[in-house]
């Protein structure tokens, strides 16, 4: 379905539930609704429903655009989920911006059934699986991406192979972070080119802070200026400034494995787990959790899905860790499943994998 914002009179029919599903809200969007009640994705906790301002979703959409130089005429196409904040932002921008819109489906490849010949996008937001799958599945594809002004990828973290098959793409392409609670993202890591970057740049006018657990909490007209405190553990940089705008994402409060009185941040072992598997080719989905250990309390544990790692590798990820972070962080134990269980918007749901392991 190919949607113009200047013209909403002549919109096409919905010819699907899910195409209907867009119209409507657009048509809400156009109307001048005030106020929309969103889903978040439930992979941090809870789903739980949220409710957003009109002013609140165009500061978020504006900021967007004028990050990106984004322009009325150009070309989106949105893949993402409506259902959830993501998918309902690339409709937001495509509406504020006066941008044409091509909706789609949530698909593994999106661009399976575009022409590269005669396709023309601009801007677009993916998944992670979505940009792995079109590389490996739909190499052909790639001029389509090559002649974007950006990509956004968010909904879950890029791994090291992922990020380094886009280097291939000559287009932009921007890891996001943020969530429901901010009205998508509030910060961009460059991920391609010479100019990729380890760290996230908070856009214009986003105020950043850490509490005392060293958690980032966001203040920006995107969350009303109220102060948004998260449970994601960060390094602050330009502190000395004294208006922090760039972090390192280190992990997430909540997800502290204490391990025989020592506590480990989980997703720092992944990085390292990562980084060790695409230097040899491979980048199964992985996810590191503490499980219950009557010595330890909890014992580190890596899932792997659907994918074998040989013995002697796996030697060399357990010496990066020794030496890295220290021996107290050793992963002894792997655990290999067939498929892992998901949320909604198909980020792995860690609770609900382990629970059918055991």
């Amino acid at each position: 379905m190919i949607l113009n914002p200047a013209t909403p009179q002549r919109w096409p029919a919905a010819q699907t539930p899910y195409e209907a599903e867009a119209l409507a809200f657009c048509r809400a969007w156009v109307s001048g609704q005030t106020a929309f009640v969103l889903q978040t994705s439930g992979s941090t906790g809870l789903p739980k429903s949220i409710t957003l301002t009109r002013a609140q979703m165009q500061a978020s959409a504006h900021l967007t655009g004028q990050t990106l130089g984004l322009q009325p005429g150009h070309a989106a196409l949105v893949c993402l989920n409506i259902r959830y904040v993501a998918g309902v932002m690339m409709l937001i921008r495509g509406l504020e911006l006066s941008m044409l819109m091509t909706i789609i489906e949530p698909v593994g490849n999106p661009l399976a059934t575009f022409d590269p010949a005669q396709t023309q996008f601009d801007f677009t937001a993916f998944v992670p699986l979505q940009l792995q799958t079109m590389l490996e599945q739909s190499p052909d594809k790639l001029p389509i991406l090559n002649r974007m002004k950006a990509i956004l990828v968010g909904g879950a973290a890029t791994s090291p192979a992922l990020e380094q098959a886009l280097q291939a793409i000559e287009a932009p392409v921007f890891a996001t972070y943020g969530m429901t609670e901010t009205v998508s993202h509030i910060a961009l890591r460059r991920l391609n080119g010479v100019d990729r970057q380890d760290l996230f740049t908070a856009l214009d006018g986003v105020e950043l802070g850490i509490d005392e657990r060293g958690c980032l909490h966001i203040t920006s007209a995107a969350t009303n200026f109220q102060r948004v405190q998260t449970n994601d553990v960060v390094q602050l940089m330009n502190v000395s400034t004294g208006s922090p705008s760039c972090f390192k994402l280190l992990g997430r409060a909540d997800t502290i494995i204490n391990t025989g009185g020592v506590k480990v941040q989980p997703e720092q072992l992944e990085r390292i787990i990562a980084n060790q598997l695409a230097k040899v080719g491979l980048s199964p989905r992985l996810f590191v959790a503490g499980l219950p250990d009557e010595r330890l309390g909890q014992r580190l544990v890596v899932f792997f899905e659907n994918q074998g790692i040989p013995n002697d590798t796996w030697l060399l990820i357990q010496q990066a860790i020794r030496q890295q972070i220290g021996p107290y962080a050793v992963v002894r134990e792997v655990i290999t499943l067939p498929k892992f269980q998901e949320t909604p918007t198909g980020k792995v749901d860690q609770a609900r994998t382990i629970a059918r392991y055991h």
